[in-house]
């Protein structure tokens, strides 16, 4: 595939929402528009994906400008793994917001569509100012998702969120400002080896990389996350998990592996490996709902993917890769089945459903999969993702981390066990007016909210049994974060 089709990913779903914010049409056409448009990115993404297995890095620079002053493109096995998920992500999305309704309004798709050319740029940028760009291009239809259907609660969710977005996003550029000053670049194949060779071009990253620790909501910059994301519309929420949260992780691990070598911050990037997965999975236990706790273990999972950066082990890195892509799929399953309970039955909090296992089976059967994956039980995705981790952990010796993976897995565990008790297994000891409320009611999950679920539970299973294909490309993106000669000289060029 020639370069230029990098342009791609970003054009095509700017354009699609421009299309259809000036041509609005109905709701057939909004989601028939935004789904062609998602589905073209994945097919584009999977032949970026298969091309970049062998260590090519595909590379577009825009607008005519010398080497270091052009908008630099690229692909390498990281970026398109990324957009593939991402689009898969996207697609999954638009078909449960069609189920709850969630897409009613108009400005839903052209948002949407916004908010994915954000999503996808970031991916494909090798350049920190449009790293920046991208990411702002992603928070001014996110609060408008975030607030679009109103209420006090979602107004005041959307205010923390952009408050704090807002001061992510100035420090964010404030540092991309230090490292041009510093260095007089921003190119990132410019800056490999920066912060190894300049104390102050590791500091100026620094801010880079604590603005992206925000934005990915690692602890203690993690508070604004469970305060905002549970109470967005349910198809928002899921989609808010598989694409904001991880362009800031994706961006920590590229900047850490081009500029600092993966040398220097160690220490202290397992230290907020640690301390999030703790933080997060304890966070979970005193919610009442099921988005709640959900959200919180987002925090929790963040961690383990920066483990894997933190040992910056060929195997470490391959783990946490392949648990990133894993990871986005059973969390917005998991979503999914938290969003279909609270649509179905105006709430998810435990204490008011329950016996949803004996009345829900499909919906029952997508979270107790995906609830098993990311607790790490086999066969699944999950299993194959921490295993990978803690091995590669014991080999370095690093058994404090070892056993908290562990400690934090059998929590999320119970966590899990506390979602299917009391919405799915549990709920006999109703009081006589709810349960007389419930059997008046007889509300039931309509297929168009179980399916989405459903079909994300599939990646679960075949990552799990079938490993082998992910792990391979994992391990080739793994081999390109060791070693950044082929990134760097690519675009530079």
């Amino acid at each position: 595939m020639s370069g230029p089709a990098l342009i791609l990913p970003v054009a095509v779903p700017l354009l699609a929402a421009g299309a259809l914010v000036a041509y609005p049409g109905d709701r057939r056409t909004h989601r028939l528009t935004a789904s062609a448009v998602s589905a073209g990115v994945l097919l584009l993404s999977a032949v970026l994906l298969a091309g970049s297995l062998d260590g090519t890095v595909r590379h577009l620079s825009v607008g005519g400008w010398p080497p270091g002053f052009a908008i630099v493109f690229a692909a390498d096995a990281l970026s398109a793994l990324m957009l593939c998920v991402s689009a898969v992500l996207v697609l999954a999305g638009l078909a449960f917001a069609a189920g709850t309704g969630d897409d009613a309004s108009p400005r839903f798709a052209p948002l949407v569509m916004v908010l994915s050319a954000g999503v996808y740029g970031a991916f494909l940028t090798a350049d920190l100012f449009n790293l920046f760009v991208f990411i702002e291009v992603m928070l001014v239809p996110s609060y408008a998702l975030l607030t679009m259907s109103g209420g006090r609660a979602r107004t005041a969710a959307g205010r923390i969120y952009l408050t704090f977005s807002l001061l992510a996003s100035t420090l964010l550029l404030a540092g991309v400002g230090l490292v041009y000053g510093v260095t007089g670049t921003v190119n990132l194949g410019e800056l490999a080896g920066a912060a190894r060779q300049s104390t102050a071009a590791a500091l100026a990253c620094g801010a880079v990389l604590i603005a992206l620790a925000a934005k990915a909501a690692v602890v203690p910059l993690h508070g604004w996350l469970p305060r905002t994301y549970p109470q967005a519309p349910p198809a928002v929420t899921v989609l808010f998990s598989g694409l904001l949260t991880k362009v800031g992780v994706y961006g920590i691990i590229r900047i850490y592996a081009v500029v600092h070598d993966g040398t220097g911050l160690r220490w202290l990037i397992m230290a907020a490996a640690l301390l999030t997965m703790v933080v997060g999975v304890l966070g979970a236990v005193g919610e009442p709902g099921m988005r709640g706790v959900l959200t919180f273990h987002m925090v929790s999972q963040i961690g383990y993917i920066l483990l894997g950066l933190a040992l910056f082990t060929r195997a470490g890195l391959t783990a946490a890769v392949f648990y990133l892509v894993q990871y986005v799929l059973v969390k917005a399953a998991l979503l999914m089945c938290a969003g279909a309970v609270e649509t179905a039955y105006g709430t998810d909090r435990l204490d008011r459903v329950g016996s949803l296992a004996r009345r829900e089976p499909p919906l029952a059967a997508a979270f107790l999969v995906s609830a098993l994956s990311l607790a790490g039980l086999p066969p699944l995705s999950g299993f194959v993702a921490k295993l990978g981790l803690i091995r590669a952990a014991a080999a370095e010796a690093d058994h404090l981390a070892v056993g908290i993976a562990v400690g934090v897995s059998f929590l999320t565990l119970v966590s899990m066990v506390k979602i299917w008790a009391g919405a799915f297994w549990g709920g006999e000891d109703l009081s006589r007016e709810e349960s007389a409320l419930r059997l008046l009611a007889r509300t039931t999950v309509r297929p168009a909210l179980a399916v989405p679920a459903l079909v994300l539970t599939v990646p679960s299973v075949v990552f799990g049994i079938a490993a082998q294909p992910l792990l391979t490309a994992a391990a080739e993106a793994a081999g390109g974060l060791l070693d950044v000669s082929a990134y760097a000289g690519a675009v530079t060029r």
